[in-house]
């Protein structure tokens, strides 16, 4: 087993603990391309739930097994199952739920890093589940049936690497303009005007949203907005709860700012979310 991988097998003689979980940091060489990649199974029968807050993680699910049901900004419906895809960013809390059958590798991206990797516009996969065949073509087909034939999580993982990368090696570069004013916003903790960030790179607010729109599906406000939301998220396991605070520290108006902002993209007020912590 890699020194880079944890591993966390929940007991599978408690029907409250019910899954094996494998997660690898990427090689170096994908550094700002992937943040990570996993490997999930369910070991009980049962029905899961759980929610996801807005963040900028793109993923790539690979499924060998049941699909999931999700849901953006709602519980899902029973026309919600989606097995193998690609999801881009959404802006508002992700409930997923499965039914102790799944089995799946996710690849996770960085928004510039899926903008290269996937190449096309990350607005096509903005606030949607895009089926692996529409992804990536017959060689996302041919992925799904070589890791589900890998023995091991390691295999799977240096397969998924090794497509990745391949598949980079034949991507167009970035915007440097863009890169540049999205690694500003993200130093910022999303506190930079949106004006400033378009001034320095001598664009207007209107160009520079839509080359965000183009490069990572949003345009900059709302990625302004997740970035401070996952800062004061950060902050209350720190700071004992302190809202007031928090939003000052964060960039909000005040405090109803902030807790606007947390439901909008956690379904959830501020307590509610350091409850469940």
């Amino acid at each position: 087993m890699s020194d880079e991988t944890e591993r966390h097998r929940q007991d599978n003689r408690s029907p409250a603990l019910h899954f094996e979980m494998v997660r690898r940091k990427p090689a170096a060489s994908l550094a700002g391309i992937v943040t990570d990649v996993c490997g999930y199974r369910e070991i009980w029968l049962g029905h899961f739930r759980i929610v996801e807050y807005a963040s900028l993680t793109v993923p790539l699910v690979i499924s060998f097994a049941e699909a999931f049901a999700i849901g953006l900004g709602r519980n899902p419906g029973d026309n919600d199952r989606f097995a193998s895809f690609a999801a881009g960013l959404y802006a508002g809390p992700v409930v997923i739920e499965s039914f102790g059958g799944s089995c799946c590798v996710q690849v996770n991206f960085t928004p510039l890093g899926a903008r290269r990797f996937f190449g096309l516009p990350m607005s096509e996969l903005k606030d949607r589940m895009v089926g692996l065949d529409d992804a990536l073509g017959f060689g996302g087909i041919a992925l799904r049936e070589r890791l589900g034939e890998a023995p091991d999580w390691d295999t799977r993982f240096a397969i998924a690497e090794s497509f990745v990368t391949s598949r980079l090696a034949e991507a167009n570069g970035l915007s440097p303009e863009v890169a540049w004013a999205y690694g500003a916003a993200i130093a910022s903790g999303g506190r930079t005007r949106i004006s400033a960030l378009a001034g320095e790179i001598g664009w207007s607010r209107k160009h520079l949203a839509a080359k965000f729109t183009d490069a990572i599906g949003i345009g900059p406000k709302t990625l302004s907005r997740i970035v401070r939301f996952n800062r004061a998220l950060s902050l209350s396991k720190q700071q004992n709860d302190n809202w007031a605070g928090i939003a000052a520290d964060c960039g909000y108006a005040d405090q109803a700012h902030l807790v606007r902002e947390f439901r909008q993209l956690a379904g959830e007020t501020p307590t509610a979310l350091a409850a469940l912590a």
